[in-house]
């Protein structure tokens, strides 16, 4: 997981292989961003004995803090490949605005 911030907002991009994006969930809340969702344990097939499984199912949640008012009507959350990945943007008025310096 990466979370990267720019003058326009906020960039999150999470490996999740193998997860439905019908069992995600995105939400702004409480100044942070929450990443949920749940893998769902596959099936044992009949008539294999499986020696070694390196597969974690369950539930997980991520809270990721935002350090300056987002926009919560500018959210986008695209699921492709296994990767989702988050765009936040920040308010007007929390973007940076670079002050020119003048000679006196």
């Amino acid at each position: 997981m990466y979370v990267a911030e720019t003058d326009k907002g906020y960039e999150v991009k999470m490996d999740l292989p193998g997860i439905d994006p019908k069992d995600l969930t995105v939400e702004i809340r409480e100044g942070s961003l929450w990443v949920s969702g749940e893998r769902k344990e596959e099936k044992e097939e009949k008539g294999k004995t499986f020696h070694w499984v390196e597969r974690h199912y369950g539930a997980f949640r991520r809270v990721i803090p935002l350090d300056l008012p987002v926009d919560r009507e500018k959210v986008e959350a695209k699921y492709h490949d296994g990767v989702l990945k988050i765009s936040v943007a920040k308010m007007p008025e929390a973007e940076t605005k670079r002050i020119e310096v003048k000679a006196t």
